[in-house]
């Protein structure tokens, strides 16, 4: 937990504000610490239960993806070696550039040629390459001037070339290199660039790049039946917040923002260009979040749609609506019901690990998280625990096959496998502990 205290003038630490900061200071430490010793006794349990503890995260090393050891001429021995490891001919596949004879010399009295012996030896040269195109300008009879036209490889108003652009952005975006380090390995091999001008490069002509992502969101949320979605903590433009995930089988879409939050997931889904709508959709989120009846009188009399933020928000400080619950529930069920107005499936299905942020439309938990809550509990005595292991059992004997089915789909298994499973989340086992709720089943789609 991180406390920002206001600044304090010198003039005013006196002897109590003094050991008051040191108290705080004291307590902030000291709360660590037993963070950290929770945590510890966390993973503790879980290994103590069979399950697995936090996940520790190392840094990428930027490996290369090993090949796929279904390919031919793979076994399980080539599997288990180190990857790169594998025996292959050295130099074969080698562009040779230059070729460089060595001989003796002096050469010993009555030495006799036997040929040469190879010796390979791979070298990088990095150089820069400058052009100084000379650009004829010609005056017409009407005093009008016409120039040369640059060559098709030079970017419109650019003084670097597409190779030198692509080796930054490939540094930057996928080595990691960061901006600084980046500017003086260029001003190394010769290159005269600024700050301004590689800032520019690695941010500016991006609209190509953000239009595409809005369309392979808008077309993704169109035609998916279902979205998984997640968020986690993450560093933008140098502050803390947090990048948000959607996607499926078909697309991904990834977002980052200063919250993470219900309304943020909403505006996530709408991409750049958000919809306040108010239809059925809006009310009847309204009514579920239990906004009061005087207030959604308010907003369903006014416009219909609303396109804009910013004339949304006057929208709602014309009504009265200032409060911070008041306005955030009525901005949800605006951008959902804005969602189901630009084509996204009522129905549509959001699989998450279970945070309130994504219960949307069908929410529904992965089998993961769906069954965690089962192996956290406590029993109190043993017939406790028969039943939970019985749950758990049951829970993953139809996952297996409801996993069977997808590979090897068969109509008449459908509705016993549903069966099954309305009938795994309504049984009462008299265990007082969590209920399952119901997600759809995925059949052969998925």
């Amino acid at each position: 937990m991180k406390i920002e205290l206001p600044e304090i003038r010198p003039e005013e630490r006196t002897p109590l504000v003094e050991a008051l900061l040191a108290i705080i200071q004291f307590l902030l430490d000291r709360n660590q610490q037993l963070e950290e010793t929770v945590l510890q006794l966390r993973d503790e349990i879980a290994i103590l239960k069979g399950q697995k503890p936090r996940p520790q995260i190392k840094p990428s090393r930027l490996e290369a993806a090993s090949p796929s050891s279904s390919q031919a001429g793979s076994s399980p021995e080539d599997a288990a070696k180190r990857p790169g490891s594998a025996k292959r001919a050295k130099n074969c596949q080698l562009t040779i550039h230059r070729t460089v004879p060595l001989d003796i010399d002096p050469l010993p009295c009555g030495a006799a040629l036997k040929g040469y012996e190879p010796y390979m030896v791979q070298d990088l040269v990095i150089e820069s390459k400058n052009t100084l195109y000379l650009r004829a300008r010609y005056e017409l009879p009407d005093g009008r001037s016409i120039l040369a036209p640059l060559p098709a490889e030079v970017l419109p108003g650019k003084h670097f070339g597409t190779t030198l652009i692509g080796y930054i952005l490939h540094q930057y975006h996928n080595a990691g290199v960061t901006q600084g380090l980046l500017l003086q390995s260029l001003r190394d091999f010769g290159v005269d660039i600024s700050e301004g001008e590689l800032s520019r490069i690695l941010t500016a002509d991006l609209d190509a790049f953000h239009a595409e992502k809005d369309e392979v969101r808008q077309a993704g949320l169109q035609t998916a039946a279902y979205i998984g979605t997640d968020d986690t903590g993450a560093r933008h433009q140098g502050r803390n917040g947090y990048c948000t995930v959607i996607g499926n089988d078909l697309f991904a879409y990834f977002e980052s923002s200063a919250s993470k939050s219900r309304l943020n997931l909403l505006q996530v889904l709408h991409g750049s260009r958000r919809l306040y709508a108010i239809n059925e959709i809006t009310l009847a989120y309204w009514k579920q979040q239990e906004l009061a009846a005087a207030l959604i009188e308010k907003l369903s009399l006014g416009p219909a749609e609303f396109t804009d933020a910013s004339v949304w928000q006057a929208w709602l400080v014309a009504l009265g609506i200032t409060g911070e619950r008041h306005g955030r529930i009525a901005t949800e069920g605006a951008l959902l019901g804005g969602l189901v107005q630009s084509g996204v499936s009522p129905e549509l299905v959001v699989l998450s690990d279970g945070a309130p942020q994504f219960d949307l439309f069908l929410h529904a938990s992965c089998w993961i998280h769906a069954e965690r809550p089962l192996a956290r509990m406590v029993p109190y005595h043993d017939a406790h625990r028969t039943l939970i292991e019985k749950i758990r059992d049951q829970i993953w004997a139809l996952y297996q096959d409801l996993k069977a089915y997808r590979q090897q789909p068969d109509v008449a298994q459908k509705p016993l496998l549903e069966a099954r499973f309305d009938a795994l989340c309504a049984q009462k086992t008299g265990y007082p502990g969590p209920t399952l709720h119901r997600p759809p089943i995925f059949f052969a789609a998925g």
